[in-house]
């Protein structure tokens, strides 16, 4: 499956901003999706994952704040971002994974995205 994120920007400390990513090839609504992020100088970290029945998973410090989505039918998959902070800056990597469960290590996702950058100032 190929992956594109798109939505990123630049925004300041709590605005709001909504990730998209479309995903083609296969059957989309077969996969777990999730999306990560990776800050200047750190490693990529969990956000948010999502099953196919919409049963979700967060990053306990976007609790609240990130809602992850999918529409099956359009093959896309969103996290809405509100009150976003400047430690939210990073670029986003959304991910689809072919196992069954809410993963969040890198390594159980077999396909990503190209990524897309959320700066925010404060």
């Amino acid at each position: 499956v190929q992956l594109q994120a798109s939505g990123g920007g630049l925004v300041q400390a709590g605005g709001s901003l909504r990730l998209s990513c479309a995903a083609s090839g296969r059957t989309f609504s077969g996969y777990v999706m999730g999306w990560f992020r990776q800050a200047p100088g750190k490693e990529r970290e969990f956000v948010a994952a999502i099953r196919s029945n919409g049963i979700t998973y967060y990053l306990d410090s976007v609790k609240g704040r990130f809602t992850i989505s999918r529409d099956n039918a359009k093959n896309t998959m969103y996290l809405q971002m509100n009150s976003l902070k400047p430690e939210d800056t990073a670029v986003y990597y959304c991910a689809a994974s072919s196992g069954g469960y809410l993963y969040t290590k890198q390594y159980y996702y077999n396909y990503w995205g190209q990524g897309t950058q959320v700066t925010v100032s404060s």
